[in-house]
């Protein structure tokens, strides 16, 4: 009998663990004209980490806001990736929380860093498939500058390489243009025969869960369902093909395919415009993806009965 207590004992012991109920941290990458240090993501991060009861790192990328604006994304990515690596909480693994811009950051660390493994990744009013106009900034500084490096041409190799939204403009009658010029996207979302590149499919599509967030007032993001990966089809801005209608999906590029064959894919709607998040949205949508699988199931299951 004292043989079997403390088996019992020793499996109870097993289970509370550490490592049987360790809760993976977190990363917040802000969106454009942003930085770790304003309030609002400060809190925003704070704020999730008490809902999840998970440990969460705002990831700043050179200067904040103003390399946001002007530093080429893929430049963003390899700073974001040094950053990851430099964090030993994140050696184990990591799930991201991307706001805006900085969702093309998080999938840029997904598939081209050679780092920890991403768990899930929630994102909140990503241009994951392009957008069709300049971004509306906050600082009249950045606005001013942004225009009159605009004004010079969306796919010249110096605004590529000084304004980095461009690197996610899809014209969606210049796509000839888009495809030879843009330095960001159509390598984020291997649309290029020529460098097609599997690893990126395969790294996106090990994601756990991927939560993607529209807002159905944004008036930032053209179009909106950018944010759930649709777009403009070619030569056309009268309408928007859903995401499995698109070249991206059908054709797996990245992985969508995939993941939303099996079920990783959860799409959500916020009321409002862009990045108008509640604290219930927060509680509800965001929040239960940075907790352990197991405890999530359990709240789910617990909801439904």
């Amino acid at each position: 009998m004292m043989k079997f207590l403390l088996l019992v004992a020793s499996w109870a012991m097993l289970q509370l663990s550490p490592a049987a109920s360790s809760v993976l941290p977190f990363v917040v990458l802000h969106g454009i004209s942003d930085e770790c240090k304003h309030h609002g993501i400060t809190k925003f991060t704070t704020d999730l980490g008490t809902m999840s009861g998970a440990p969460g790192y705002c990831i700043e990328i050179g200067n904040g806001a103003s390399d946001s604006w002007f530093l080429r994304l893929d430049k963003q990515v390899e700073l974001a990736c040094k950053e990851i690596k430099l964090i030993p909480e994140l050696a184990g693994g990591y799930n991201i929380v991307g706001l805006s811009q900085g969702n093309l950051i998080g999938r840029g660390l997904i598939e081209w860093c050679d780092g920890p493994p991403v768990n899930n990744m929630v994102s909140l009013g990503g241009p994951h498939a392009g957008i069709a106009s300049l971004p509306l900034c906050a600082a009249y500084s950045f606005c001013a500058l942004a225009d009159i490096i605009l004004h010079m041409g969306v796919y010249s190799d110096f605004v590529q390489n000084h304004l980095a939204p461009t690197g996610y403009i899809k014209m969606p009658k210049d796509l000839s243009s888009y495809y030879r010029s843009c330095v960001f996207l159509p390598k984020l979302n291997n649309e290029l025969p020529q460098n097609r590149n599997a690893t990126f499919k395969h790294r996106l599509s090990d994601l756990n869960q991927l939560v993607l967030v529209k807002f159905d007032k944004d008036t930032v993001l053209v179009p909106q369902e950018t944010a759930w990966f649709g777009f403009f089809p070619p030569n056309d801005l009268t309408k928007v093909l859903p995401m499995e209608e698109t070249a991206l999906y059908k054709e797996d590029w990245i992985g969508l395919k995939s993941l939303h064959e099996q079920g990783r894919i959860q799409f959500v709607t916020f009321s409002g415009d862009h990045l108008s998040i509640s604290d219930q949205e927060m509680l509800d949508h965001v929040a239960p993806y940075l907790k352990p699988e197991k405890t999530r199931q359990r709240e789910e299951h617990a909801s439904i009965m």
